[in-house]
This record gives C-alpha cells, sequence and structure tokens, in this order.
C-alpha cells in the first residue's frame, strides 16, 4: 500500500477505528543494522535507498509543502549520517532505523516551524509521492488524487493527532514505534490516533455536504 494515504481513506470510507494490520519492517531494520555494522557508507547507502520515499512521504504529509518535504528529507538524512559516522558498534546494533529516521525529520520539521514561522503552509493540492519508474502509472495518478484529498483534511487536525495518524496510516509505523518516535506512552498515541480519525470522518461528512 503506498503512503500517499490509501490506507488511510480506506479506514474512514470503512469507518471504523481498527487499526491496520501493519506490523514493523523488522527484517529490513535488521538487515540495515547488518549493513551498517559492517560499513557504516555502504550501510547508509542501504538505509537511505529503503527509507527515502517513507521519509519523503512523511515530511510531505506534516509540512504540507513539496519544497518543505525535499528539504526536510535532504536535511534527515545528512543529519543521519553525520550521526551515524559518530556512533559505537553497540549503538548501531540497537538502533531502531524506521522510527529513528522519522524522530530526526520532526525535530527538524519542528525546528524549521519555530525559525520561519512567518511562513504560511499552503495547502498540497496538487502533490504526490515520488514516482517510481517501475509504478504502474494508473496507480500513481490515484495517488495522486488521494494525496490532495487526504493532505486537506490532514490541515484541519490539531498537530499531535495529524502526526499520529500520519505516522500509523500512511508511514505505517507500528504503536510501539509511534511512541518511540513521540515519546509519548502507547495508550496516548492509540488515543491521538483514534481521536484523529473521528475527527477526519466529521471533516469528510462536512466536506460532502453531510453524505456519508
Amino acid at each position: 500500500m503506498s503512503a500517499s494515504g490509501g490506507v488511510l481513506v480506506a479506514d474512514l470510507n470503512a469507518g471504523v477505528d481498527a487499526e491496520p494490520g501493519i506490523e514493523p519492517e523488522v527484517e529490513q531494520d535488521d538487515r540495515i543494522r547488518l549493513a551498517l555494522t559492517e560499513d557504516v557508507d555502504a550501510g547508509f547507502v542501504v538505509l537511505f535507498e529503503s527509507y527515502q520515499r517513507l521519509v519523503f512521504s512523511t515530511a510531505l504529509r506534516v509540512s504540507g509543502r513539496w519544497a518543505d518535504a525535499e528539504d526536510l528529507t535532504a536535511d534527515a538524512f545528512l543529519r543521519a549520517y553525520r550521526a551515524l559516522r559518530d556512533y559505537s558498534p553497540e549503538r548501531l546494533v540497537t538502533l531502531r532505523p524506521r522510527a529513528w529516521l522519522v524522530t530526526i525529520l520532526l525535530n527538524g520539521w519542528r525546528n524549521r516551524q519555530r525559525s520561519a514561522a512567518r511562513r504560511p503552509t499552503a495547502p498540497l493540492e496538487a502533490a504526490g509521492e515520488p514516482v517510481d519508474p517501475k509504478a504502474d502509472v494508473a496507480g500513481t495518478v490515484a495517488d495522486r488524487e488521494t494525496g490532495a484529498e487526504v493532505a486537506a483534511l490532514l490541515a484541519q487536525l490539531p498537530h499531535a493527532q495529524r502526526v499520529a495518524v500520519v505516522l500509523r496510516h500512511m508511514s505505517e509505523l507500528s504503536i510501539a514505534e509511534i511512541a518511540e518516535v513521540l515519546g509519548s506512552p502507547e495508550g496516548t498515541v492509540k488515543s491521538h490516533i483514534s481521536r484523529g480519525l473521528a475527527r477526519l470522518r466529521e471533516l469528510r461528512v462536512q466536506r460532502d455536504g453531510g453524505v456519508r
């Protein structure tokens, strides 16, 4: 499932609060950890290739601007590489790459918000995911249409709910990973997600003129 919002829209259509059947990509993180412990530079390439799309998708949904998402993604990977160069082998073995990368990204986004609060966030009307040359063209078009719809709804959520919903239903992180990223108890994360989904459904009904 693309991170552009297909999982989220399906849940909104179904009208349920149940979490999607998403499991952490444990094997991929294991492969990245192994590569990093053998050679940081080569391991970083594996990290980048594995999670470039995830990081960009998350940046796009939380920032609401394509250009900002590109800058945030580049900055996140640069910061990640610099940190990895200083990590001991013991630290690399315990690293949870996916959650760690998203944490770096969100920290960068918060810093950008503080330093550039005067710049308004534009709606994500025409933005979509980075195009994969091997992707189905029809699927890519559908992703872009879905992305515009979801972005308009997400922009109206409170900050905590927006981030939690994006990380769970679009970036497909587990509850445990989101709790680690946000530094919040898992119960709080679940509450943000549940309330965020409920609010999104309300907003969608309002947008559609009260038609469910």
